[in-house]
């Protein structure tokens, strides 16, 4: 491998691209760059994963099986478990989660054992990216000391004066963007921010994301572009907790909160819609906002703000439970020993994506309080067992009015588009939406309660 390799070089054609961990965000990224005509080289633990991508199967429902099948077979993808071919990768972008543990700190072990895998086969003039979402500091104090111990070094240093300083190897941090499911904006549409451990890293990853994405958008550090990360995810995570909020006022008033957000949407300036809903679902909002929490501690910093907006959105399956006890109880039912059927699983609708999805810990809640709970959700026909929760002996019911009809009630918790809602409404005995998914049904309105 070359000594002396500069930035420039990643702006080169036929690049040999890892990408490491084949998940949501680090799938979409490689097929990205074998478009672009680079070399992919997939690398993930997991065999079934591994064998799947390798005969042009895909495993995500919005990613397309011909585009798969079309890159394999092009020898512009291929997957492996072998971490050992990462000595003849150019750049390595690191995809791996970032999930919190049993008492909601930052669990970076994946990050760790990635970096630790590289160790071996690091070599001069490689780029490591990190994308996994994480709290300032973690590329150079966590992912540096490791591939450190290479005996390569790539120094720490910004501004202008270290512009041509030398490195062993190139160190960025780069957040990912990944929306599941957006048709509006594909990753080589959505700007990339890029942040260098020094300058020469930075222009190294600059070089690379600017073959893939339509605009570049490089920032002084990789703590500025871990930071950059966190707040995206954090706004979005304090506004819903505002409207969140609202909402339970609102139903205390009499006041339809979506009425009032569509009002108010109406100013063509000052002001951005958010929606209420049963709880923060997907990898980045419920999650992010406790990582820099977390890391702030270590500045002697509270950080009031993100954790009560933080409380509110996590006690929101407990107000969607609560209303459903006393739905039932409003119609001469016990929530204990009624038979429940909740519609969508998902985080959100039309993925097939259960990371920290809301409805999971309302199922559980139901569970708990002694109701028989059923599910159906077109993207999941089968669950299992998951880092908190197991419902691997539970699998998706059969949706018809015969079945809708025999349940005490219906919980729409996640509102797929393929959903009959005027067919649910009219089986149903009674309908609880956490969604206004049943807005626009106006046949039986008193079969359904809003919260």
């Amino acid at each position: 491998m070359p000594t002396d390799r500069k930035p420039e070089f990643f702006k080169g054609y036929q690049l040999k691209v890892g990408i490491i961990g084949c998940g949501y965000v680090g799938l979409p990224l490689a097929l990205r760059f074998a478009e672009a005509g680079h070399k992919v080289t997939g690398f993930d633990t997991d065999p079934g994963k591994v064998a799947k991508l390798n005969a042009g199967k895909t495993y995500i429902e919005h990613i397309p099986q011909t585009k798969i099948q079309q890159f394999v077979n092009s020898r512009h993808f291929s997957a492996t478990a072998e971490f050992a071919k990462l000595g003849d990768i150019d750049a390595i972008i690191i995809c791996v989660p970032t999930p919190l543990d049993e008492r909601r700190e930052p669990d970076l072990s994946y990050v760790e054992q990635t970096a630790r895998s590289i160790l071996p086969h690091l070599h001069k003039g490689q780029l490591v990216v990190l994308e996994s979402t994480t709290y300032p500091g973690t590329t150079e104090e966590l992912v540096l000391p490791i591939l450190e111990k290479s005996g390569l070094k790539c120094p720490i240093a910004g501004g202008p004066e270290n512009e041509n300083i030398p490195v062993d190897f190139f160190l960025a941090f780069s957040p990912e963007r990944e929306d599941p499911g957006n048709k509006q904006f594909g990753l080589a549409q959505i700007p990339k921010v890029v942040g260098g451990l020094n300058p020469p890293s930075g222009r190294a990853a600059q070089a690379l994301y600017g073959q893939v994405v339509a605009r570049v958008v490089p920032v002084s550090s990789t703590r500025a572009a871990e930071m950059a990360k966190l707040l995206e995810n954090i706004f979005r995570c304090v506004n819903i907790a505002l409207v969140n909020e609202l909402k339970m006022l609102s139903l205390r008033m009499g006041i339809d909160i979506w009425e009032v957000i569509d009002a108010a949407a109406t100013k063509p300036f000052g002001y951005m819609p958010f929606y209420p809903g049963p709880g923060l679902g997907g990898h980045c909002i419920p999650v992010d906002p406790y990582y820099l929490s977390w890391k702030a501690r270590e500045y002697d910093f509270s950080t009031r703000f993100i954790e009560l907006a933080g409380e509110v959105n996590t006690a929101m399956p407990y107000h969607v439970v609560d209303a459903v006890a006393n739905a039932l109880n409003d119609h001469k039912k016990s929530l204990k020993g009624s038979k429940l059927l909740v519609l969508g699983v998902a985080y959100k609708k039309d993925v097939d994506d259960l990371r920290e999805s809301p409805t999971l810990k309302i199922m559980q809640l139901l569970q708990q309080r002694g109701a028989h709970v059923d599910y159906n959700d077109p993207y999941f026909p089968q669950l299992h067992k998951m880092r908190h929760y197991d419902y691997s002996s539970m699998a998706s019911v059969p949706l018809n009015a015969q079945t809708v009809g025999s349940y005490d009630a219906v919980v729409i918790a996640t509102d797929h588009s393929g959903y009959d809602y005027a067919a649910i409404v009219d089986a149903a005995k009674l309908v609880i939406d956490t969604r206004n998914a049943t807005r626009r049904q106006l046949r039986h309105r008193n079969k359904i309660v809003l919260c």
